[in-house]
Order: structure tokens, then C-alpha cells, then sequence
């Protein structure tokens, strides 16, 4: 089959252990497309060996920085990938029968279905690791990704489709990036916050971490997955209560969003 005229587009930076892998999922498509914001280990080369154009856009946040990666595409249709994430075979196949269809039609885009491996295997039980539904294809004529530094979603101005076959999310290669991961995404929320002039409402924050924890853990299953479970609930209400004390170190030392900017902007210049 003749490819499609849609485009892959991936947002990287420093992704020189992913990239080749997202790429190669996906053959069937008429354009590449990566927009870098400044990598310095091997993945705009890797990329370029893939098969991928690849364009420089210094870093906006997530939602503005897939914004203008859509600009920067060849095609009005749109599978947006993570550097860490790659399709199945089934789904590949799926998508490369279904797409035309979806294409030709008036719809805005399509739903995809996540499965993602933590520590070298696949969650079974986790409800949010185990076919979590994420909005991937779209026309970016009829959908826009929010504004959001951190947590951005896409926004549909139309009727869109599902299709069941997961893609794979190979989640962080180790507890340590995991942390580093909550830092860089604290700080971009804790700006949102700022920006919108949030209230601090410290007092919320133990509370905060009790009901993350139970919501992940007993809620969504995350217990039936073992310690893997356990550590995935225990990050993510850590994460939920670090991200409101760095809020609150905001109000009350404005000077520690330049010096956090900085620490955060070395050890990325520096791995």
C-alpha cells in the first residue's frame, strides 16, 4: 500500500534510547516529523537514520510545544507519539486498514488505547497503566492541544472513533528518572498554578496524599499488581503532594523559580 498522508509527529529531547523504536512502529505513514527542542545525545541523528524530518523548536510546554509541532507538519492528519512509546503490530496493522476511512470522513480524529510496561513488563491490573484511553489522531483543523505547560489534552471540535488495539508506553527505565520526570513536571504545573493564581491551601496537602494513594492503590487497582503497584501509587501521591509544596515555596520565595529553572536546565545540558 501506498503510504498515507498523514504524519507522525514526536516532540524529543535527549530521547536517543527511544526515538529509533517509535519510528520504526510506524510504516505506514507519509511523513516523520520530529520537533526537537534541543538534544544533545545522538537523537537527531537517530531520528534522521528512522526516516524522520526533523525541525528545532525551542521548548513552549507541552500543549504550545505540540501546538506548533502541528504547524510544522506535512499533512492536515496527525498520530502523535511519545519518543517512548510505539505502536503494536496489531494496532499498526489496524490503523494502516482503518485510517483511510477515518481520513475520508468528517471526523475530527480517533481515540488510541495505552498499555504501558513498568520495570520490564507490562502492568495487569492498574487501571491507568492497562488500556488507558489517550486522544493520538486527529486533524488539526478540528482539534487543538490545550495550553497547558504540563498535563496538556487534545481537544476534539467533532465526532471522533476508537480503536482498541493498544500501543505500548515503555514507562521510565528506572525509579531515578521516574523522580527526575516528577521534578521537571511538578515545576511545569506549579507554574500553571501560579499563572491562574491559584490558592496555595496548604492545608489540603496530607489529605492530598492519603486520598492519592488510596485512589491508586485500592481504587484503581494498583495493589493487584504487586510492589509494582505499591511504588506506582506511593510515586504518584508523592508526586500530588510535591508539586503543592513546591507551589507553596513559590509564593514564598519567588526568587526559587529562576534558581530552580536553572538546577533543572544544567542536569538536562548535563545528561
Amino acid at each position: 500500500m501506498s503510504p498515507l498522508p498523514l504524519s507522525l509527529v514526536v516532540i524529543t529531547q535527549n530521547e536517543a534510547a527511544n526515538i529509533g523504536r517509535c519510528l520504526d512502529s510506524v510504516s505506514f505513514v507519509a511523513e516523520k516529523l520530529i520537533v526537537d527542542s534541543g538534544s544533545t545525545d545522538g537523537t537527531i541523528a537517530i531520528a534522521q537514520a528512522h526516516g524522520a524530518r526533523v525541525v528545532h523548536q525551542d521548548w513552549l510546554g507541552f500543549g504550545p510545544q505540540r501546538n506548533a509541532a502541528s504547524i510544522h507538519a506535512a499533512h492536515d492528519w496527525i498520530l502523535v507519539l511519545d519518543a517512548d512509546e510505539f505502536l503494536s503490530p496489531e494496532l499498526a496493522a489496524q490503523l494502516e486498514e482503518e485510517l483511510p476511512a477515518l481520513m475520508a470522513s468528517g471526523k475530527a480524529g480517533a481515540w488510541l488505547r495505552r498499555r504501558t510496561w513498568l520495570m520490564g513488563a507490562p502492568m495487569r491490573w492498574y487501571r491507568p497503566m492497562v488500556g488507558e484511553r489517550s486522544a493520538r489522531i486527529y486533524h488539526r483543523g478540528r482539534a487543538r492541544w490545550t495550553d497547558a505547560r504540563v498535563h496538556e489534552s487534545l481537544r476534539f471540535d467533532g465526532e471522533t472513533v476508537e480503536f482498541k488495539a493498544p500501543f505500548n508506553h515503555a514507562d521510565n527505565p528506572s525509579l531515578v528518572h521516574k523522580q527526575l520526570k516528577v521534578l521537571r513536571y511538578s515545576e511545569l504545573k506549579a507554574l500553571d498554578w501560579r499563572d491562574k493564581q491559584r490558592p496555595v491551601r496548604m492545608w489540603l496537602t496530607p489529605l492530598v496524599y492519603l486520598s492519592s494513594f488510596i485512589k491508586d492503590y485500592l481504587l484503581r487497582l494498583a495493589f493487584l499488581d504487586g510492589w509494582r503497584g505499591f511504588i506506582i501509587a506511593q510515586t504518584a501521591a508523592s508526586y500530588a503532594t510535591y508539586k503543592r509544596m513546591r507551589y507553596y515555596e513559590m509564593q514564598r520565595n519567588p526568587a526559587s523559580v529562576d534558581a530552580a529553572h536553572r538546577k533543572l536546565a544544567r542536569h538536562e545540558l548535563e545528561h
